[in-house]
């Protein structure tokens, strides 16, 4: 697989956040939207199916803006496919495949969110970007690999690869730092029930102690949703997001399932109604009812910091 492939999609919806340029009066350019026609069955595949009516009737899905992230960039882009594949070929290539599906499905908000920027800066322009836009709801598309100690080498079309079998299956992150973590939780466990509901298992490998750094907390055994609250996409923005690995790259059989458009089209028919779920449970009532817990909360964090202050007044010195 050529690693130099990009989306032939250019959409109103497409936001790509640019590299950083320098000199004297460097500055940032925040977005560029490309403005043509959208094809309405991206990469050649299939939309999601059509909403139930009843999920249509209870969500405006014309003023919802979910942010899809492809995760990783064309200079920096993540892992490696067992065949040679770059990891952002990967989601790009899914990512793309999810917004359309959402855009035909009547999320006219929805936006791809691309940046160039190699560095952990373009980490921070995701999560900037997606604040900015004021968005809902955010969304990190990866695709996974294994930690060194686990690779394995082979030969694929006369050239020397590295793979691992090893822990095939997706797996779903959120971050106890995002704002708004009990959204972040209801979004990954929407997405991992409706990814199991079509015969797709996450990896439970994550738990175990010989992930070393990279082992999570295991928050939902049965959705698959792990803790990591580092990750800056997940704790710097300031509405519910989560980051879905869709599957190891690594893995020489997975890999081709990934590439195969009927496993495409089961995760983009998951995140779809996933979507569609939590935009009806976050409708304007539920909305407002969050938005009054969040407001007690506050209020609540601010009494206990007025009390702190007072009893170290109080304190002599």
């Amino acid at each position: 697989m050529s690693s130099r492939k990009t989306s032939n999609w250019r959409g109103k919806n497409q936001v790509i956040v640019p590299w950083r340029t320098y000199g004297a009066n460097a500055v940032i350019a925040l977005f560029a939207l490309f403005v043509c026609g959208v094809s309405p069955h991206a990469w050649g595949q299939k939309s999601a199916a059509p909403r139930s009516a009843q999920q249509a009737t209870a969500c405006d899905g014309a003023s919802f803006h979910l942010v899809v992230d492809v995760g990783h960039s064309e200079k920096s882009y993540g892992a490696l496919s067992a065949r040679g594949g770059t990891e952002y070929e990967f989601n790009l290539r899914l990512a793309t495949q999810i917004v359309q599906a959402l855009l035909d499905q009547g999320f006219t908000k929805t936006t791809l969110l691309i940046t160039t920027d190699p560095k952990r800066s373009g980490l921070l322009q995701r999560a900037d970007r997606a604040n900015k836009m004021g968005a809902d709801l955010f969304l990190s598309i990866h695709h996974d690999s294994v930690p060194k100690k686990f690779i394995e080498t082979w030969e694929y079309e006369g050239e020397k690869r590295t793979f691992s079998d090893r822990f095939p299956g997706h797996s779903v992150f959120i971050s106890n730092d995002n704002p708004d973590r009990a959204g972040s939780l209801l979004f990954g466990q929407l997405i991992g029930r409706e990814l199991k509901a079509r015969g797709l298992q996450y990896t439970p490998h994550y738990v175990e102690p010989f992930m070393g750094n990279r082992r999570r907390v295991l928050v939902d055994a049965d959705a698959g949703v792990y803790r990591f609250d580092q990750l800056v996409v997940l704790r710097m923005t300031r509405m519910p997001a989560v980051l879905l690995e869709a599957g190891s790259i690594i893995h020489r059989d997975e890999e081709l399932k990934l590439l195969a458009p009927e496993r495409r089209g089961l995760i983009t028919e998951a995140v779809a109604d996933a979507v569609a779920s939590f935009c009806a449970l976050r409708s304007k009532p539920n909305a407002a009812i969050a938005r009054a817990s969040k407001t007690d909360t506050s209020a609540a964090r601010t009494k206990r910091a007025k009390q702190d202050v007072s009893r170290a007044a109080a304190k002599p010195r």
